[in-house]
């Protein structure tokens, strides 16, 4: 790879990092052809975008990008591979899912809306973390339950006004 490919590798990686939200650093070596490709059908299923990089320019454009990545620079050690996705808790659901039958891809890192996660003891924490539609249906499922509640204390108050009403007016 000569020195302009290399510039513009860095270049989309910068791109990447500002326009990404959340960010994943695993190492997924060992895993065979398979099994890679598996865990890659899996990231596209959940719309998470899978690319393996070169610690070097992933430190590059880490440096260059305009985010506080925190300690992530101290973690590009061995192989690593990047999770890109819309969904805070999606990469790390499909890790805990494929570890099942592996033992890898191994969480080094995460970048999830400006928090910073480091090592694979905070899968679990991250498998937790709601994403925002989540959220949203949680906020309008409370919302909504005293609006019910009241809307058929009104209905059923309704119902014995009128049949008071009714055995009233019979006598």
């Amino acid at each position: 790879m000569n020195k302009a490919e290399k510039i513009k590798v860095i270049d989309d990686l910068i791109l990447s990092l500002s326009n990404s939200k959340n960010l994943y650093l695993t190492d997924i070596s060992g895993l065979n052809a398979s099994q890679t490709s598996d865990l890659r059908r899996a990231c596209f299923k959940a719309d998470i975008k899978l690319s393996v990089v070169k610690n070097t320019m992933l430190s590059r454009a880490i440096d260059a990008s305009d985010k506080n990545f925190g300690e992530i620079p101290s973690v590009l050690k061995g192989n690593t591979s990047l999770m890109f996705s819309e969904a805070g808790n999606a990469p790390a659901k499909i890790i805990k899912e494929f570890r099942k039958k592996n033992d890898r891809p191994i969480l080094k890192a995460a970048f999830i809306e400006e928090a910073v996660y480091i090592g694979d003891s905070q899968l679990d924490t991250l498998v937790a973390i709601k994403s925002r539609e989540e959220l949203i249906g949680e906020v309008i499922g409370l919302l909504k339950s005293p609006a019910q509640n009241v809307i058929s204390a009104l209905k059923s108050g309704g119902n014995n006004l009128s049949g008071l009403l009714k055995t009233l007016s019979e006598r």
